[in-house]
């Protein structure tokens, strides 16, 4: 009785080789190995900016005092992401609709960010923001701010 338990789970028996894809007849697959997968994964190297946030001057953008440009990019067609610096100098509001999903940190200075809704922020160090595709944001400054981003666009098509 035992003994039919166990075979009813399965246990016991010997189980059938795979047959792979219909009509190869050989047993094989000829999809990569995990240890293959993993291998081509880590193939690519990664990219480093030494020093970004200080050195990167990115180009004015906007007005006499927006300044944005990406300092990394990936590669990827389907779903693209670009990753640079936003500065904002004391002056002309910057009003910007967003075509695409953007992450922003802020790693100095200041901003004052508002959207269509009326939600207003006093931005400083460390805030972090999502700006969702379709958003309509206004950046002032009394001062500066930087702001390091990670939008999913193509390069240069802020």
């Amino acid at each position: 009785m035992a003994e039919e338990k166990g075979r009813e789970k399965g246990e016991g028996r010997e189980r059938p080789r795979s047959q792979g894809m219909k009509g190869r007849g050989q047993g094989k697959s000829d999809s990569p190995t995990s240890s293959q997968k993993t291998k081509k994964m880590s193939s690519l190297p990664f990219t480093y900016h030494a020093n970004a946030q200080t050195e990167f001057k990115p180009p004015l953008i906007a007005n006499e005092n927006a300044f944005l440009g990406d300092v990394a990019v990936s590669t990827d067609e389907a779903a693209p992401l670009s990753a640079g610096f936003y500065r904002l100098e004391k002056g002309t509001p910057l009003i910007y609709e967003y075509t695409y999903h953007e992450m922003k940190i802020i790693v100095d200075g200041e901003f004052d960010i508002s959207d269509e809704t009326g939600q207003k922020v006093h931005a400083t160090k460390g805030d972090v923001f999502y700006f969702p595709k379709g958003s309509k944001i206004t950046f002032t400054t009394e001062t500066f701010g930087l702001g390091f981003f990670v939008g999913q666009r193509k390069t240069g098509t802020a």
